[in-house]
């Protein structure tokens, strides 16, 4: 026991001594300087006594070692180290404390404005002064696609800058986009932290001077009402003396209108919903095409470029078309800004005018200085320019010059499509099918039997009229047994969808995912291959999709901003993805090879775009049907040169740009 008591009071006084030591620790920074000095002085005096002790060179009286030991110690803590009288060593003292106070006060506040200044960067709270850079408002699904396509478009330019504002931490943003981006090569990428709906934030990232703004929506039920209100901040931000061009998307078409208001005239606003629904029915309809759109939007292979030449002025359109070896000519530009697609092969350039093509870059268009230059034109010989600098355009091509008759329809009988699933895109989705399709087609809706379903489906029943009929199938699409109780292989197409992220799913692609299970099992059973159109909300989950290769998948979030992204570096295609994704006007089809070329030999693209011309279409490219099941493009290969010569299989089919049917 008494050595049990030994250590107990040993513990108490250490704890004591442990407590006393952190009570003289929270006087500040007087305690803090006693104890630096304390410890400092117990350090350095044993050691300068060593070092005058063990030195042969050292005085042999104790009163001159004792000076120098004063000296050493005085030198290493920078207290001057003067002998003599005592008030001589006392000001010599006072001098070195006085130059330490300065030394350390200056070091404190210059470690002070660094650190303040570091954490301010941080925080990503410092105005961007660039001029002729892309802003990016927001953070939501688009922003990694947004942002590589924004690096890919300028590859080419040495002094391009990405901004990023949004209400997430510097570091935060900066890790995400280095993992989802990955190099940016000679392009900066810029984060700073705000909210875009705050002028003030908006300030930091400099809009006034930049090339273009894009602002995203978040999937969320205010994410409409962010996008209206950064719109607006944008417009205090900037002034009316400094337009800036703006690219925004709404989801929902109940705001497009105020989010149009609010950007002004050099906004344009996309309506996402609007646009996944119009490339769902295409691609139900012409199943193949979402990866001609893929091909288009991104900055990876051939897209839309204009193309300015003096060169231009008086041509026919034809004429040119025929005159561009390694790209397709689709249509004019014209000197306001709007652009006509497909145009009369007779229309005339006029001043300002430029070439619409697609291409691998603007660069690579060549134009021949006249005629065409692979084969004849499907109108005969060329005609020469127009002696006056200013040819009155041809409004249309007279009966005579067009193409005999346009290809025969293959949906001339009534169509049926299968509906597996229910969200807000939906009730579109029918609209879309009711003015695309024959009298008398049909749509079965196979949907959970919620209020709010049933209440969409009889909307939509008495909105879409007599051409097309909606039929309701209550049941959940992610059974199996549901889908033994379909005949699938009965529809023209089959379109998946999955639920709205605002009805409280963690991510809508999981039931989507288990449909598209039993869809593909239903087609091992019957060995029938029926196409499949899905939509999806994240772009990761397609390469984990059971389904058939080459199948369609309409990816609402990386679409849009797809579509944003060459907005962006081509304000005159707004006009043309309008027209292309609308039930009237010109717009993409796949159409089978026969339809200009013949089959079952070899021939030059040449041929085929020349064929494609007198029937009133632009041919931009093909899809092989051997090479349909081959990743990443699955056979569609865009802008070929005209010289590129292949065999034409029966199934193979040609990229066209035509009126829709």
């Amino acid at each position: 026991m008494p050595g049990g008591r030994r250590r107990f009071r040993a513990d108490a006084v250490g704890d004591r001594l442990r407590y006393w030591f952190d009570t003289t620790l929270t006087r500040g920074t007087p305690a803090l300087v006693g104890w630096l000095a304390l410890a400092c002085l117990i350090l350095v005096v044993p050691v300068s006594v060593l070092l005058v002790w063990t030195d042969h060179r050292a005085p042999a009286s104790l009163g001159s070692r004792i000076a120098a030991v004063w000296r050493s110690t005085g030198q290493t803590l920078r207290l001057g180290g003067e002998v003599g009288p005592p008030l001589r060593v006392a000001l010599s003292v006072l001098l070195a404390l006085i130059a330490l106070f300065y030394v350390s006060t200056l070091v404190s506040l210059i470690t002070t404005g660094i650190t303040d200044k570091l954490i301010a960067l941080d925080r990503g709270h410092s105005t961007v002064l660039e001029r002729g850079h892309t802003a990016v408002l927001g953070w939501s699904e688009q922003i990694p696609t947004v942002v590589t396509e924004l690096v890919t478009a300028q590859a080419h330019r040495r002094d391009s800058v990405v901004v990023v504002l949004a209400d997430h931490t510097m570091a935060d943003m900066e890790e995400e986009l280095r993992a989802t981006v990955g190099g940016t090569g000679r392009t900066r990428l810029i984060c700073r932290t705000g909210r875009p709906t705050d002028p003030v934030a908006l300030a930091r990232v400099s809009p006034e001077t930049a090339d273009c703004v894009l602002v995203l929506p978040r999937d969320s039920p205010r994410g409409d009402v962010e996008v209206v209100k950064a719109l607006l901040s944008l417009s205090a931000a900037v002034g009316e003396h400094h337009p800036v061009r703006v690219i925004a998307a709404v989801r929902d078409d109940r705001y497009l209108a105020a989010a149009r208001l609010a950007g002004g005239d050099r906004a344009t606003v996309l309506d996402m919903d609007d646009i996944s629904a119009r490339l769902l029915v295409q691609c139900a309809r012409r199943p193949g095409l979402s990866l001609v759109h893929q091909e288009l939007l991104d900055f990876a292979g051939h897209e839309f470029h204009t193309v300015r030449e003096p060169g231009l002025l008086g041509r026919a359109f034809g004429e040119v078309a025929g005159a561009c070896p390694e790209s397709s000519a689709v249509g004019i530009v014209q000197g306001d800004g709007t652009v006509a697609l497909n145009p009369p092969r007779d229309t005339r350039f006029l001043a300002g005018d430029g070439l619409l093509v697609v291409a691998e870059d603007a660069g690579s268009t060549r134009i021949a200085a006249a005629g065409p230059v692979d084969g004849p034109s499907p109108h005969g010989p060329a005609e020469a320019p127009a002696p006056s600098p200013t040819p009155p355009r041809v409004p249309a091509s007279p009966p005579a010059t067009r193409a005999p008759a346009s290809p025969p329809t293959p949906f001339a009988e009534p169509e049926r499509f299968l509906l597996l699933g229910w969200n807000r895109r939906a009730h579109r989705i029918a609209g879309q099918l009711s003015r695309r399709t024959p009298a008398g087609s049909v749509l079965d809706v196979v949907a959970e039997p919620r209020a709010t379903t049933l209440a969409a489906i009889r909307t939509v029943t008495r909105s879409v009229g007599h051409r097309l009929s909606v039929v309701h199938r209550p049941a959940d699409p992610t059974l199996r047994e549901t889908m033994d109780g379909l005949d699938v292989t009965g529809y023209d197409a089959v379109i998946v969808l999955g639920p709205d992220h605002r009805e409280g799913h963690d991510d809508p692609d999981d039931g989507t995912l288990v449909t598209l299970l039993h869809l593909r099992a239903r087609e091992r059973e019957s060995g029938r291959h029926v196409p499949v159109v899905t939509e999806m909300t994240d772009d990761r989950n397609r390469l984990i999709a059971p389904v058939a290769p080459g199948a369609d998948f309409v990816v609402s979030g990386r679409l849009i901003g797809l579509l944003m992204t060459q907005i962006s570096q081509n304000p005159h295609l707004t006009g043309v993805f309008e027209e292309l994704f609308s039930a009237e006007g010109n717009a993409l089809h796949l159409r089978p090879a026969s339809h200009y070329v013949t089959t079952g030999r070899t021939a030059s693209f040449a041929e085929v775009v020349a064929s494609a011309a007198g029937q009133g279409a632009c041919a931009i490219g093909y899809r092989s049907h051997t090479r349909s099941a081959t990743a990443p493009h699955h056979g569609v290969r865009l802008n070929p040169p005209k010289a590129h010569v292949r065999h034409w299989h029966p199934r193979d089919e040609v990229v066209v740009v035509a009126p829709g049917e």
